[in-house]
């Protein structure tokens, strides 16, 4: 059970019914952030009642509950009050969260956008500073894919830059070919593969277009420096 002394209120306001509940901030931002696994609601409350007002102690009337939410089941309302109401995060908690889901995001632009003039990926500098000059705000509660969208439209204004696949074609010694298959796997989809006379491995592999570099340098290790890779265009 959370400490009552650590706690944060978050608060529902609905058909003129105010509910509050008492709340670890960092698990309660857990729950609401779309990218994290689910956690157990009575494990983020400090005290399992619902208030009219916390401060004062002042529980929520059940008729009120059932007005609301259909039910004065104190786990059923609570899941509720944190998926839609507000939660008194501190400036300090908003700007971790912010900064961990910038990250993310940025992250997968790089992993997964190419600069479609030369096929090539973005540093991630580059995204950087498009982001920076575009003033993007990262909304921590929001998920990172419905963030990477916004993202790509604003910085398409500073930046060329679109989310591609493209083709690699890979060559690797036959002793490696077992291990190659599964780092592969992990990149793309092998679209084509034949066994050369000389018992090597050739194929072409479709990968996101941000992945280019870390793909050729995976290929140069497990082969220990004997791959050749090649985009094709």
């Amino acid at each position: 059970m959370v400490n009552v002394n650590d706690a944060v209120v978050a608060r529902l306001e609905s058909h003129g019914e105010k509910f509050e509940i008492l709340v670890d901030p960092d698990l309660a931002a857990d729950f609401r952030n779309p990218d994290n696994s689910n956690l157990e609601v009575e494990n983020i409350l400090a005290v399992e009642e619902i208030f009219k007002d916390a401060k004062k102690g002042d529980k929520s009337s059940e008729e009120g509950m059932i007005k609301v939410f259909q039910t004065k089941d104190v786990t059923k309302v609570a899941t509720e009050i944190l998926k839609k109401g507000n939660i008194q995060l501190t400036a300090q908690q908003k700007r971790k969260m912010q900064e961990e889901k910038r990250l993310l995001v940025v992250n997968k632009i790089v992993r997964e956008s190419i600069n479609p003039q030369n096929g090539l990926p973005h540093p991630i500098n580059r995204i950087e500073n498009a982001m920076n000059e575009s003033k993007i705000h990262i909304d921590p509660f929001k998920s990172v894919d419905e963030q990477v969208k916004m993202v790509l439209k604003s910085i398409k204004m500073k930046i060329p830059i679109s989310f591609e696949k493209v083709k690699m074609a890979v060559h690797l010694p036959g002793d490696v070919v077992g291990n190659g298959y599964s780092v592969i796997s992990k990149f793309g989809q092998i679209l084509n593969e034949e066994w050369q006379q000389d018992g090597s491995w050739i194929a072409i592999v479709q990968i996101s277009g941000g992945l280019q570099d870390d793909f050729i340098s995976q290929m140069e290790k497990i082969s220990g420096g004997n791959s050749e890779t090649k985009l094709i265009r």
